[in-house]
């Protein structure tokens, strides 16, 4: 019953500080909105951009090690320059990882170009070309939406055929059914057997929306498979509970027995996963995170002065009252916590307006950036939380001054 009392009176002693001091009150709790505001923003913005993060990492599998020549990530003692030298990852290669790796699933060789994409008098330039291995699919997430995915005996053949990315089909076909039709690239003819579903460029810069998939075996036609500037790489997949490290640790004496290297010898070879990219744009995250709570704590301290300056005035204010309050019986405590929780609540409505703020924010972003962006409830908590810490270390000087004051002295102040 104290307590509900408590919070009735404080509830009631807030909003007509509120009220009757309008623009002191405006002006002392816009600190504390725009800090919980810089704050919040700052973490939902960057849990909705981790969010999506691990949705690219695991679409592009994070349980799959690339082969490549160049390492994602460069190590302080190891010169870039030393790389130079090594030789890309080939075609005859991927049947020796496939035939001495325990521990892969799933096998495929990749290379990457660019090329425009032609049907009738329609164009779409700059088309990503992925010419795979027919095993790509248990690889990479994707969805066949219309049509159907590579066979096993056209993969082999190198049949003339594609599956054609989201964007690539509205570019070309303008709401025709493209399966069943050709298109050509590179000057090569090419029967499109399906469409990919829409899925947007993805954190991790893929965007299978402007994609071509091409068999390999097809694609000697169209690519130079050796060449380093289509950046040749083999993908390997790691069976359920094989750890990525356990499949590195085999598929680098795999590929250091394929290569006939020495044991002193150097790899020649990169193995790189999506923990590399993801690892590093968390770094990113946590210092934006920092950046928030600096630019934030700034405001949410001048915020907190503010609310002290309320709360010396209110005691300043309710002098004669205290002095009838501690005269019927009220204790020092009781005192004490009708102003502090009076303090709390203001800086709670602080921090809710703050909250309605990203709230509103929200629905903005999302229109402007195409992506999911959601205040959650531990943030929500986070801010009302902060916000009542800051009530309670604004108001405690105000609040002790009023619950020590002599009640005949205080009575008398009026």
């Amino acid at each position: 019953m104290l307590f509900l009392t408590l919070f009735k009176e404080s509830f009631l002693f807030a909003i007509q500080a509120l009220v009757t001091n309008k623009l002191r009150s405006f002006l002392s709790l816009l600190g504390i909105t725009i800090g919980i505001f810089a704050i919040i923003s700052v973490f939902t913005m960057t849990d909705s951009l981790e969010a999506k993060l691990r949705d690219s990492v695991k679409s592009l599998g994070d349980n799959v090690i690339y082969i490549q020549k160049w390492p994602w990530t460069f190590g302080p003692d190891y010169p870039w320059w030393k790389y130079m030298d090594r030789p890309v990852p080939n075609i005859s290669e991927l049947d020796q990882v496939r035939k001495f790796s325990k521990k892969g699933e799933a096998f495929a060789f990749m290379v990457t170009a660019k090329g425009t994409a032609k049907y009738k008098s329609n164009s779409v330039e700059n088309s990503d070309l992925l010419c795979v291995s027919h095993e790509y699919d248990k690889l990479r997430v994707f969805e066949v939406i219309n049509g159907r995915y590579f066979s096993e005996s056209e993969s082999s053949s190198g049949k003339a055929i594609c599956i054609i990315g989201n964007t690539i089909a509205e570019g070309l076909f303008a709401g025709e059914d493209p399966v069943g039709k050709d298109i050509k690239v590179r000057g090569n003819r090419l029967t499109v057997i399906g469409v990919l579903k829409k899925e947007g460029e993805s954190m991790i810069g893929s965007n299978i929306d402007t994609q071509i998939l091409i068999p390999i075996n097809f694609a000697r036609n169209i690519v130079d498979l050796r060449s380093d500037r289509f950046d040749p790489v083999i993908l390997v997949k790691a069976y359920p509970g094989v750890t990525n490290d356990e499949l590195i640790d085999e598929l680098t004496g795999v590929m250091r027995a394929i290569r006939k290297l020495k044991p002193v010898a150097d790899d020649d070879f990169a193995l790189n996963q999506t923990s590399m990219l993801s690892g590093q744009v968390n770094d990113l995250f946590d210092v934006v995170g920092i950046a928030g709570w600096i630019i934030g704590g700034f405001s949410i301290l001048v915020g907190g002065f503010g609310i002290a300056n309320i709360m010396f005035v209110s005691v300043k204010e309710r002098t004669n009252l205290i002095g009838i309050q501690k005269s019927l019986g009220a204790k020092n405590y009781f005192v004490l916590l009708q102003f502090l929780s009076e303090a709390v609540m203001l800086s709670v409505i602080g921090g809710i307006l703050g909250l309605l703020l990203i709230y509103a924010g929200t629905f903005v972003v999302e229109n402007l950036m195409d992506m999911d962006i959601n205040l959650t409830k531990s943030n929500i908590i986070l801010g009302l939380t902060i916000s009542a810490l800051i009530g309670v270390v604004s108001g405690f000087v105000p609040a002790y001054n009023g619950s020590q004051l002599d009640p005949v002295e205080a009575i008398r102040s009026n």
